[in-house]
């Protein structure tokens, strides 16, 4: 299954730490508080207890959806990939 990580915080050290937390199960940025990407359950799972962790009492909201291939089928994008650059390093 798909999982998409949405998020909007206000602390820049807590945002780039949430970022960081997706990249390392794999995740992709496809916005710039968002990312997708294949993980099995067990990942997701660690993955929502470690940014509750890094979220803690910060103001903020992260949101994780899981999505099936049927419905990743029927995504449609418009405009263009857009690149973010995070300390230094580009993402696509």
């Amino acid at each position: 299954m798909y999982t998409l990580v949405i998020y909007d915080i206000t602390d820049d050290e807590v945002r780039l730490r949430i970022a960081q937390a997706c990249r390392e199960v794999g995740l992709a940025r496809i916005q710039k508080s968002a990312f997708l990407g294949i993980i099995d359950s067990q990942k997701r799972k660690n993955l929502v207890i470690k940014l509750k962790r890094i979220l803690g009492s910060s103001k903020g909201n992260i949101q994780l959806f899981t999505i099936c291939e049927a419905d990743m089928a029927t995504r449609e994008m418009i405009g263009e990939e857009i690149e973010y650059e995070e300390e230094g390093i580009v993402f696509l």
